[in-house]
């Protein structure tokens, strides 16, 4: 995603959408996402993973071009960037920071799955640089139904009787997109995990038809690997002017 993407993105939110805009970043590149939102977090890492020239880029922009943000630390023994008093620290622990984000949204319930150890264990084999080829195609395919959730389904028991099964939801109104030939593989895969859903190949926008996405309620966008975001942006835009309530997920290992 482009830093003019970014900033369009917090400035839409922010005056279209009527939204109180939160933006955590990390990067010189966010700097116009920072400045965009009513409040602006930067995310201080490790030392030796930090982004050298934010540093700068910081010292020059805070109260000279409107940025006026503070700054989280994470893990919490690092040091912070800067002077605390120009770049003020905060904690994401405090109750008085969650509740300001959430403020407006009061029937608002926050699904964190991150450090839940099924999502560790299926994470890890898409980071491991060890892990490739088949090995790595299983990997997709074991997260698919994690990210897209279950449903009952009747099936015969052994002993005679129906009990009830699970299956991908709306698996049957699922159409998987691969992206370029990269995405191929992956998306393979991602229809082994889910062999009801259609498998469309699609090498521009138009080659998507009303006809492919009027009985589907879901499309996955499939690619291995996501830089700038732009050949996502044209297939997303694509579809929307099709069909503009469609759920879109885009599904990739790299971003």
């Amino acid at each position: 995603m482009t830093p003019y993407l970014k900033a369009t993105l917090g400035i839409g939110l922010r005056d279209r959408c009527n939204c109180y805009v939160w933006a955590f970043r990390d990067s010189p590149l966010d700097l116009g996402m920072l400045k965009a939102a009513n409040e602006a977090v930067v995310v201080t890492g490790e030392e030796s993973t930090r982004i050298i020239s934010m540093e700068d880029a910081l010292a020059k922009s805070i109260g000279t071009d409107g940025v006026r943000p503070c700054q989280v630390v994470l893990p919490s023994h690092v040091t912070p960037r800067l002077d605390v008093s120009r770049l003020l620290l905060i904690y994401l622990a405090d109750r008085f920071l969650f509740d300001s984000i959430f403020v407006r949204r009061k029937n608002l319930h926050v699904a964190h799955t991150t450090d839940h150890y099924a999502a560790k264990l299926l994470m890890m084999p898409m980071r491991d640089a060890t892990i490739s080829g088949p090995a790595l195609r299983d990997a997709h395919r074991r997260l698919c139904p994690y990210i897209l959730g279950v449903e009952t389904c009747p099936i015969d028991h052994v002993q005679s009787h129906q009990t009830d099964s699970y299956r991908i939801s709306h698996e049957k109104e699922i159409l998987i997109l691969p992206l370029m030939r990269s995405g191929e593989p992956m998306a393979l895969r991602v229809n082994d995990a889910m062999p009801l859903a259609m498998l469309l190949h699609a090498t521009n926008p138009s080659d998507i038809q009303p006809k492919h996405i009027f009985n589907c309620n879901t499309i996955l966008l499939v690619d291995s690997v996501v830089s700038s975001g732009k050949l996502i942006l044209h297939f997303v835009r694509h579809i929307r002017h099709i069909y503009a309530i469609i759920r879109i997920v885009v599904i990739t290992g790299v971003i």
